[in-house]
Parts: structure tokens; sequence; C-alpha cells
């Protein structure tokens, strides 16, 4: 008697040779996997405020976890600038960050 054996992904090749059902199969998946901006309160604040001057003062690589696009992204190293004019964070990786949207730092 024969033993059945799945073919896996095999069976939806077909499917991937029409004309751009991958690049909108990809882009749904991206659009369903994105959230609202989670909302702090004035205390978490606070706590982030503080947490961001003693960082940049005494020059200590920092995790910061920020709000992009729908998703929670992270970004590490130290805190190069605070650029208080266009309200954003920029780290030693030349990375810019928005004040705004950031929702986390952790030492």
């Amino acid at each position: 008697m024969h033993k059945y054996v799945d073919r896996g992904i095999i069976k939806w090749a077909p499917f991937d040779a029409l004309v751009g059902y991958s690049s909108i199969l990809n882009e749904l998946r991206y659009r369903i996997g994105k959230k609202d901006k989670p909302i702090l309160s004035d205390d978490q604040y606070e706590e982030l405020n503080r947490k961001l001057n003693f960082a940049f003062h005494h020059k200590i690589d920092i995790e910061i976890e920020y709000f992009y696009d729908g998703y929670i992204k992270s970004s590490y190293g130290t805190i190069k600038k605070l650029d208080f004019i266009e309200k954003r964070i920029i780290l030693s990786t030349y990375e810019k960050i928005e004040s705004s949207s950031i929702i986390n730092l952790n030492f």
C-alpha cells in the first residue's frame, strides 16, 4: 500500500505564475498586520523623558521602540543629538526618529 506524500508548496506553484499575484499577497499581508499607535499616559511620557535625558547626558547605549507605519520597530545606539526644532532624536547610527513616535526606551 502506498503512503500519501504531500507535495507541500508545489501544489500552489501555478498561482505564482499569475502576474502581480505574489506582490498583491505581500501587500495584503502587510496591510493586515498594521495596528494603531499605542496611547501612552502622562506618567509614561514623563518616564520616557527622564530616561531620554539620562541616556543623553551620560551617553548610554539605548534601545528605542518606536511606532512607524502601523508597526512597532526598534533601534539601538547612543543619542547623538536631540533636535528640538524638528522634534526628533538622532542616534549614533544616524537614524532619525520622531519624538512623538517613541513608545519605549531601554538601557
